[in-house]
């Protein structure tokens, strides 16, 4: 197979699909690479390097999309790139379709097949290849948060730890998935107070295991967020439904009653945020302010730590390039039903329940597709 991996366009988007080694496996196993020139400079790796792991190099993404059977990427694709997806062709990496009708429209107009990493699952549940980008954003929540509270950004003038004689700050973690737990890690690493809301007593009781005394966990319910949110100085917002858009947990009528200069962290924001007053930021502007509530809601945050996310989801996402790669992709799915579940649009059909639940578009089960 010919797999393309065009250079990254959003808004301070780094990262890049394959890195030069998983590059070399590929090629090792067969398969043809071609890379747009420059792809991996924000992760240090260069042009030399992919050619030295066996792919060629090409001027821009347009021959890359031209010639490729298979798109793998980070981010989902931007306008431009879409436009230039055709019938038949194989796109692989993140989606968030759910909060993105106009995405979600033009990959079905495409007639691409376009196999999400976010909703690809595994044995005993988990979402694999979201899970290394969820570990990285959860930890730079607290950095986020941190940097926000300053002063200079609009926050409270608060150091997350305190200092002797001065009272920590209280951070408050909506979900105890993987980002709540990689952000409550952090987060009890500064010294602040912390707070960890789910309702799942399963998690909260692996968190308790995780961290102990230092933290609070309690169930998730309205009386709970309200009363946790209200008197925090940093909100994470860390909810996840697969597949679907996030539920709006802290409401805009909450917002004047939060402590001013507080700040709120919407990880959740690629699948529409659980804040309501959230909308997507980026690495350039990444805040905002709402009723004296700082907002921070960057929609690719890993891609500001690019080398160490790029190398994280490529030990996830390998082994699922070369089974779609070595098999096709008609093949990889009939055998391997967690990947299956990664399809979202195939053929101009939404192939992903949650996604078709929230756009208003007609189900396909990915099993009658392939049948056909």
């Amino acid at each position: 197979m010919l797999i393309g991996i065009p250079k990254e366009i959003k808004n301070h988007e780094y990262r890049v699909g394959l890195t030069p080694s998983s590059v070399r496996e590929l090629t090792a196993a067969g398969h043809r690479i071609i890379v747009e020139r420059n792809a991996g400079t924000g992760i240090g790796a260069s042009d030399a390097e992919y050619e030295l792991a066996g792919a060629g190099i090409v001027q821009g993404a347009d021959e890359v999309f031209a010639r490729a059977d298979m798109i793998v990427k980070v981010k989902e694709p931007q306008a431009p790139e879409r436009a230039q997806l055709r019938p038949g062709q194989l796109l692989f990496t993140y989606l968030h379709l759910a909060p993105d009708p106009q995405q979600c429209k033009e990959l079905m107009d495409s007639g691409a097949v376009c196999i999400a990493y976010e909703t690809v699952t595994q044995a005993g549940g988990g979402l694999p290849l979201l899970a290394p980008m969820s570990e990285v954003a959860g930890r730079m929540s607290i950095q986020a948060a941190a940097h926000s509270l300053e002063r200079v950004h609009g926050g409270r003038g608060i150091l997350l730890g305190g200092v002797p004689g001065v009272a920590p700050a209280k951070i408050v973690i909506l979900g105890a998935g993987v980002v709540g737990s990689n952000a409550a890690q952090m987060a009890v690493g500064t010294g602040a107070q912390v707070v960890v809301i789910d309702r799942s007593l399963d998690a909260l009781r692996r968190m308790d295991r995780l961290l102990g005394a230092r933290v609070i966990t309690l169930f998730s319910n309205r009386d709970n967020i309200e009363e946790q949110v209200l008197s925090a100085d940093v909100v994470i917002g860390g909810v996840l439904i697969p597949g679907a858009a996030a539920p709006k947990l802290v409401t805009r009528a909450m917002l004047p009653r939060m402590k001013p200069g507080s700040v709120v962290v919407d990880v959740a924001i690629d699948q529409g945020g659980c804040f309501e007053t959230s909308h997507a930021t980026t690495h350039a502007e990444p805040t905002y302010v709402v009723d004296g509530v700082v907002h921070y809601c960057v929609a690719n945050m890993p891609g500001g730590v690019p080398r160490t996310s790029t190398y994280a989801l490529n030990n996830a996402t390998l082994p699922y390039v070369l089974a779609l790669a070595n098999k096709g992709w008609q093949q990889a799915l009939r055998d391997d039903a967690h990947l299956r579940n990664g399809l979202n649009v195939a053929d101009g059909k939404v192939t992903c329940r949650e996604v078709a639940n929230d756009l208003h578009h007609p189900y396909h089960a990915p099993l009658t597709l392939l049948a056909t």
